[in-house]
């Protein structure tokens, strides 16, 4: 567990979802680590509350599938697997492909400009190496072009996956090599939509996509 592990007090969430939120966040950012075994006592302590918040969240988190229960050793979060990974990434290339369509339909000068502008903020987090702040530039980024679509539940579906995502975004991004990659991508991106070409922008989002799995699996394969 890294020590910058902070509860954030909500006033309007009770104490056991801020504590599930807080474990949950750590778990997606990689500050609770892959195979990390989850100690409630410790856990408590560096949270200030008592063991009961941590049990619940610890239950809610494996029924999410980032916490697995391990006979006679106790709870620690999952791993991340190449099967899980490449189902997950599956599913977000369908669903990219159709938003960078629904996107180049729905275009307009001023997205585009949001698009350049989420696209700068992603390079000034690649200049300052900051891996967490890199992965948050390129959701806000991705998060501009679902709001293009106009598909309320397409974004919501989205969203949802994006959770999951998460992880495996930051690990691709721990690979500096990942970095120019991904800024020459979105630019493409960014080209194909202003242009309303909906195929090429289906094409280049299917090499985002596939890049981004396969510079996973060579991290988890060594």
């Amino acid at each position: 567990m890294k020590d910058d592990m902070t509860m954030a007090i909500n006033d309007y969430l009770p104490l056991r979802d801020v504590v599930f939120n807080t474990l949950r966040q750590a778990i997606l950012k990689g500050e609770l680590e892959p195979g990390e075994r989850l100690m409630e006592i410790q856990l408590a302590q560096k949270l200030g509350v008592s063991r009961t918040p941590i049990r619940e969240a610890i239950r809610k988190l494996e029924l999410e599938g980032l916490v697995v229960m391990i006979p006679r050793k106790g709870a620690e979060v999952a791993r991340i697997t190449e099967k899980d990974m490449k189902d997950v990434l599956e599913v977000r290339g369908t669903l990219e492909e159709l938003a960078v369509a629904l996107a180049c339909r729905h275009v307009t000068d001023e997205a585009v400009d949001e698009l350049k502008m989420a696209n700068k903020l992603f390079e000034a987090a690649v200049v300052a190496k900051d891996v967490v702040r890199i992965v948050d530039a390129d959701v806000e980024f991705h998060d501009v072009i679902y709001k293009m679509t106009d598909n309320q539940r397409l974004i919501q579906i989205i969203n949802n996956l994006s959770e999951q995502m998460y992880r495996y975004r930051l690990e691709y991004v721990k690979d500096a090599r990942s970095h120019s990659i991904l800024i020459s991508e979105h630019a493409d991106i960014i080209n194909r939509i202003a242009s309303r070409d909906e195929e090429g922008a289906k094409e280049v989002i299917s090499q985002h996509i596939g890049n981004q799995e396969r510079g996973i699996i060579r991290m988890m394969r060594g």
